[in-house]
């Protein structure tokens, strides 16, 4: 079938501007290329699985890293609409990416496995568009499997949700079925964009990506007014003013057009170079007519996790500076910092979204910076109270003033609602407890899944705690988390000790109950990690002048009295008192090496 065009809109009721968000692997990316293939935007032999996902990691991982549109043509009674959809991401550590994809549409698809049901992210993000006031399209996907319950799913999420189950689109993104069924609901359920294309520009920029030979294309959705290529902008938030030289839309594929008007959603290019000019969620306005209500924007992405970058083999400084200044301006949702350190030397404090974040961003110096990295273990925002009253963020346990001078350390508290099997409700209360949680409130989904909801430390959640819940849950269990605030915790800071000298980049922030358990752990674990030397090496945790565990690293050692056939015996203990005033010599000048696997140990499940 030969691709076609989206046509360009006068009529605003032609016009349905909408998002996908579901949980993860529920069918958003599937549901998105049968979508494509079924208007004949994109032929069968063009066809790919998650047409929408660009990224290498993506297609690789399985996932949906970043929030992808597509603008799409559809006769429905006899007049052609346009279909402008966005494909989310449904991992938590993207939550971002779906409350800027539902500030630039007029309603949500939700979508649910009809194998699985509801679980946490479906909730989440279900509520955003309910915080949104944006209407919902409830979808009941995957009803081709053999294990499919659609009409006890949906009466599931009217139950959870409050979404009538009767007005539920049952489909299957990988057959096709039922949607031709979900387009036609798309249109009579979700309204049209409201606005005024006479009206002073409003566009709102929703999302950019960096391009080698144009500069940054903006992704922008019109509120009010129009702009076509030749106009000049305004960026109200920067005060910058730019000269658009190309206006188009994706069908999927960036197409040019000759102009974008209230209610369309497309892209322009103004010779804008690096993303650092542009505010995500900044509103543009023409400078010759220009509006005087600004758009309400984003709040920035706030960074969850705090980990050290440090240059590996074969790497220097800079290249490593380098390879993260360019990925920087294809995502600025993550944050770096030059930071020193008497171990590793000099390398960058990086934030992230969430331990899933870190770990892409890892993976893509590495790939496309072509650096080898060598990460420290990752920690969270605390806040401390002096005390002055002076209340300081760090982001690393080597920010950590005096323990004299501190009044209070204050943790981050996150809400985790979790989605489990009613069986497993005494074993995630256990592991709730154990990582200090406070139950909020239980809920029953059915009579056999239930919605318990915890209020935990955050740092007690980033290491292991989803792996331990899928354990305990025998795979079935999910999670979501939001930031509550911060409040005051008995935390102590935990040096680790190797030789002697403190690493800053092992030292962690712990509770107090938790520090002697946890230091013994990690330095049994150093042990393993760190080779051994000529000399005698110790390893120690101390909290604050407190030694709280230690283990010894042994020397090699050589047999200097093999050559001593019997004979008087002060003449091998000469030679053995000889051999340990050499090695307590060597032992004042000599440096350990610590591999990277020693760091990574922090990482490691307790047992």
């Amino acid at each position: 079938m030969p691709a076609r065009m989206a046509p360009t809109m006068d009529d605003l009721s032609r016009i349905r501007n909408f998002s996908i968000v579901a949980h993860i692997d529920h069918g958003k990316s599937t549901l998105a290329d049968r979508i494509l293939e079924h208007t004949g935007v994109i032929s069968q032999r063009e066809m790919r699985a998650q047409f929408l996902d660009d990224m290498d990691l993506e297609r690789e991982m399985g996932i949906t890293i970043k929030a992808n549109r597509a603008t799409v043509p559809y006769k429905y009674d006899g007049h052609e609409y346009m279909l402008n959809l966005i494909d989310t991401p449904g991992h938590v550590d993207f939550h971002y990416e779906v409350s800027r994809a539902l500030a630039a549409c007029e309603g949500v698809l939700v979508l649910v496995d009809a194998t699985q049901g509801v679980q946490a992210q479906t909730v989440a993000n279900a509520y955003l568009a309910v915080e949104a006031d944006l209407p919902i399209v409830l979808v009941i996907n995957k009803i081709d499997l053999p294990a499919a319950r659609p009409e006890d799913i949906a009466l599931e999420v009217e139950q959870v949700l409050g979404l009538d189950a009767a007005e539920a689109v049952f489909t299957s993104a990988k057959t096709g079925a039922g949607l031709a069924e979900l387009l036609q609901k798309i249109i009579t359920t979700i309204p049209p964009p409201k606005g005024d294309p006479q009206a002073p520009l409003r566009a709102l920029i929703y999302d950019a990506k960096p391009d080698p030979h144009r500069g940054v294309i903006s992704h922008a959705r019109v509120f009010d007014g129009s702009f076509k290529r030749g106009d000049e902008i305004e960026l109200l938030a920067v005060g910058r003013k730019y000269l658009i030289t190309e206006v188009g839309k994706y069908t999927p594929k960036p197409k040019p057009v000759a102009s974008l008007s209230a209610g369309e959603v497309g892209y322009f290019v103004a010779g804008i170079k690096t993303l650092a000019d542009v505010n995500i969620g900044d509103t543009i306005t023409l400078t010759s007519k220009p509006t005087d209500s600004p758009l309400p924007g984003y709040e920035a992405p706030q960074q969850m996790v705090f980990c050290d970058f440090y240059p590996g083999v074969g790497t220097t400084t800079q290249q490593l500076r380098e390879a993260m200044e360019e990925l920087w301006l294809t995502d600025s949702s993550f944050t770096y910092h030059t930071v020193t350190s008497d171990a590793l030397g000099i390398g960058f404090r990086c934030g992230f979204l969430g331990l899933l974040h870190m770990k892409i961003i890892q993976e893509r110096l590495e790939r496309e910076g072509d650096v080898a990295v060598v990460q420290t273990a990752p920690t969270v925002t605390y806040e401390v109270m002096l005390k002055t009253g002076e209340v300081r963020r760090i982001e690393s346990p080597s920010e950590l003033p005096d323990m004299a001078e501190v009044e209070e350390i204050r943790e981050p508290i996150v809400n985790v609602p979790m989605i489990i099997p009613a069986e497993s409700v005494g074993t995630v209360m256990k592991l709730s407890m154990d990582r200090r949680g406070t139950h909020k409130k239980t809920e029953y989904l059915s009579q056999t899944r239930v919605m318990m909801t915890y209020q935990l430390p955050l740092c007690e959640i980033i290491y292991d705690f989803y792996d331990k819940l899928k354990s305990c849950t025998r795979g079935y269990g999910t999670a979501d988390y939001d930031l509550v605030g911060y409040e005051a915790g008995d935390l102590v800071k935990m040096d680790i000790l190797v030789n002697g000298a403190p690493v800053d980049a092992l030292s962690v922030i712990v509770h107090s109950e938790k520090a002697t358990r946890r230091g013994r752990s990690l330095i049994t674990r150093l042990k393993k990690e760190i080779g051994r030397q000529m000399f005698e090496v110790p390893l120690q945790a101390a909290v604050g002048a407190r030694i709280i565990a230690r283990e010894t690293i042994r020397a090699f050692r050589k047999d200097v009295t093999a050559k001593c056939y019997g004979g008087d015996i002060t003449r091998k203990r000469k030679l053995l008192e000889k051999q340990k005033e050499g090695k307590r010599r060597m032992k004042m000048v000599g440096n350990v090496a610590i591999p990277q696997e020693a760091f990574m140990s922090i990482l490691q499940p307790e047992d």
